[in-house]
């Protein structure tokens, strides 16, 4: 039999313990469905609780639905859909209870600094409070030549949010901003010190994101054969122009590289005529594939395409939404 074991010196209350622990015995199989649990008496000669308290715990445990009561029989492990179901809801309770400890926790180191309750209250509610005007507008903002980035930046964060975004360029933030007094500003990690220098004169926050680190396509460029035609497409010329350059310095002459903004249709025609492959960012994926179906008559051979699926890091993504509350904290390992 699991052997459970309880502190009475602890905060944590004695039933909370050997529910929890309970709970952690059917989760792991220790105690499969159908598996007849100790009875109370069992339970008390063990841990040396009261019956009633350990009636308690069961009844808690039923009332998630990982046991059962059987008439004349016993508590039984009840199936194990209903043990899943019940461990999820106990994982979102301990993302709760961790949440609590951090509040906990920071409520105590301000008290240690010397604030009283009302101003740590009052500290608490003016931070939330600023943090859900900002997260009810938010603004991505590049220079005006990087504009291209930016609305890729758009495409993809507005599926992602499930809200709209401005896209605003870095010399109308201080216009814009002077408007709404508030906001989310998010940018490329490297403009960061111009967008903050503008964005905190008016109670904005910036969020900076990394790039995806196109490691993939990197390793694909360095194994293409000597004299291969490589095109390039994207709604950005910036993108396109420092990935040409990426390209030159890897390969140097030996691939020719073509490149084309999706909207200027007749580059992007010559494009898709010459490349061997082609590779293109996810808001051009759609118009480059209709481009070779629309010649392909003219074409000797069709292009390889690759998609890049995204351009913000999936890494700066997760912080994002956490940072707009779109996830739960609770779950960000500790020191992240």
């Amino acid at each position: 039999m699991f052997r459970f074991h309880t502190q009475s010196d602890s905060e944590v209350p004695v039933s909370t313990q050997l529910f929890s622990q309970i709970s952690f015995a059917i989760a792991c199989g220790q105690y499969p469905p159908g598996y007849r649990l100790p009875s109370t008496r069992q339970l008390a000669m063990q841990t040396g609780l009261h019956r009633n308290t350990i009636s308690k715990v069961y009844r808690q445990l039923e009332e998630q639905g990982l046991v059962e009561t059987r008439a004349s029989s016993g508590i039984y492990v009840s199936s194990s859909e209903n043990v899943q179901r019940s461990a999820t809801q106990d994982a979102k309770l301990a993302q709760q209870a961790e949440a609590y400890t951090l509040v906990k926790r920071g409520l105590d180191q301000l008290l240690s600094s010397g604030c009283t309750l009302s101003q740590a209250k009052e500290l608490f509610l003016q931070e939330i409070e600023w943090r859900m005007r900002c997260s009810a507008r938010v603004l991505v903002c590049v220079p005006k030549p990087d504009l291209g980035s930016g609305r890729l930046m758009v495409e993809e964060l507005e599926p992602e949010l499930q809200m709209p975004i401005q896209l605003v360029p870095l010399d109308e933030l201080n216009a814009v901003l002077q408007e709404c007094f508030s906001g989310t500003v998010i940018t490329i990690r490297y403009f960061t010190p111009q967008v903050e220098a503008i964005a905190h004169q008016w109670s904005a926050r910036v969020i900076p994101v990394d790039i995806y680190d196109y490691e993939a396509e990197v390793e694909l460029v360095k194994t293409l054969a000597a004299n291969t035609c490589l095109g390039l497409v994207s709604i950005s010329r910036a993108i396109l122009e420092v990935a040409e350059i990426l390209v030159g310095s890897m390969r140097g002459q030996e691939i020719l590289v073509v490149t084309s903004e999706v909207t200027d249709t007749e580059q992007l025609k010559r494009v898709v005529r010459r490349a061997d492959l082609l590779i293109c960012d996810a808001p051009s994926h759609a118009t480059v594939k209709t481009m070779i179906r629309a010649i392909r008559a003219d074409l000797i051979r069709l292009p390889q395409v690759r998609c890049t699926e995204q351009y913000i890091s999936q890494t700066s993504l997760i912080q994002l939404k956490r940072d707009l509350g779109l996830e739960s904290p609770a779950v960000i390992p500790a020191g992240s």
